[in-house]
């Protein structure tokens, strides 16, 4: 986190757009014309966004959507082979490089819920991994056909087998096949698949229930999930029993039990 608050005025984003609501933030990959592949400039603007999300204390959910006909087709192959583009400059500061979006994501500590409305290819598979939700139109598919083009999707696997069964995450990497929508919700990469005329509705259902809820306990929450998620269980129970003391004793739990008691919607602060 910066000394100073990150801002968006004076702020020229060219590759997403930033719709911020009800304690919502949208982040909508902005390149369909290249399949909203992530180029450098993509890459710093999202951290940056994601930057500003976890440090501003009214965004509770953000939400991760594309334009276009392709959620995203992953890293953009003409930027890796060095040949840039023309276009609008970006005047987002510096924050990262592209590895570190999936950090961000994962260290976020708030819901993320990636809306996913067309194709999902390549290192796209980051966003939609780290995320804690993700919801897919059911004509959406999901590849990762890096082998095709000899290459390993190495940076995908760290997220991907976190969400993925080690068996079915082998063969879909390996052999570069498309997953549907349906076969990715049974594989559990997605929440759930739904027509594409329900997909606004659902994302903007489970964004308003996770804002809603305790945003202090839900950060600490989700950081004591990342943390323990690796650790030996002997050494997992202490830790949780120490964060739950800590819980218990926080603003959230206090105005959640005295809501309770008191037979009212609880006022998060």
């Amino acid at each position: 986190m910066s000394e100073t608050p990150l801002t968006l005025e004076g702020l020229t984003f060219t590759t997403i757009e930033l719709a911020e609501q009800d304690h919502i933030l949208t982040i909508t990959l902005n390149r369909p014309d290249r399949k909203n592949a992530i180029n450098p400039v993509m890459s710093n603007e999202l951290i940056y966004a994601l930057d500003y999300a976890a440090e501003t204390r009214s965004i509770r959910a953000v939400i991760l959507a594309a334009n276009g006909d392709v959620f995203c087709a992953g890293g953009d192959l003409r930027s890796m082979s060095g040949n840039g583009e023309s276009g609008p400059v970006s005047n987002v500061p510096k924050r990262g490089e592209t590895d570190d979006i999936s950090l961000r994501i994962r260290h976020l500590n708030k819901p993320v819920i990636a809306r996913i409305q067309g194709p999902v290819l390549a290192g796209a598979l980051l966003l939609v991994c780290n995320a804690t939700h993700a919801y897919a139109a059911d004509h959406a598919t999901f590849s990762a056909p890096e082998i095709k083009r000899g290459i390993w999707p190495f940076m995908v696997m760290a997220s991907l087998f976190r969400v993925m069964n080690k068996r079915r995450g082998l063969d879909f990497i390996m052999r570069g096949n498309a997953l549907s929508a349906q076969e990715a919700e049974q594989a559990g990469l997605i929440n759930k698949s739904v027509p594409i005329s329900d997909l606004d509705s659902a994302v903007d259902a489970i964004a308003r229930d996770l804002a809603a809820l305790a945003p202090g306990t839900m950060q600490q929450g989700l950081a004591a999930f990342n943390a323990q998620e690796d650790m030996d269980f002997d050494a997992a129970l202490p830790y949780l029993r120490e964060q739950l003391d800590i819980c218990l004793k926080s603003a959230d739990a206090r105005e959640g039990i005295t809501a309770f008691l008191e037979k009212r919607a609880p006022n998060w602060d």
